[in-house]
């Protein structure tokens, strides 16, 4: 850390810290945002590619979806609605397991 500190201090590499083209993407903005039609991209299997070698050769155990989700990201409305949805279904499921528990007492 301390040499990153000589390295900005140094006249000839001060602009560096300043230039917006050197700073760091941030999380957000990194990946595209995509809305909820597209939602099945991640777990469709037609969207599911296997890979065992790498473009040079190596072997590697990862699939295409791996990819999608470090590029795509829903948008964050979509993201609440399915978020919601999601919480909807535990809520459903729990009423059911509510239902079919009083009805083996009796």
């Amino acid at each position: 850390i301390s040499s990153q500190e000589e390295i900005l201090s140094d006249g000839r590499f001060s602009c560096v810290a300043r230039d917006p083209r050197f700073w760091e993407m941030p999380e957000k903005e990194r990946k595209v945002k995509i809305d909820k039609r597209f939602r099945a991209m991640f777990h469709d299997k037609k969207f599911k590619l296997r890979y065992t070698v790498d473009k040079r050769g190596r072997p590697v155990n990862y699939t295409s979806t791996e990819n999608l989700r470090k590029f795509y990201a829903l948008s964050e409305s979509d993201s609440d609605l399915s978020e919601s949805e999601s919480n909807e279904l535990t809520v459903k499921k729990k009423k059911k397991k509510a239902k079919g528990k009083g009805e083996a007492d009796t």
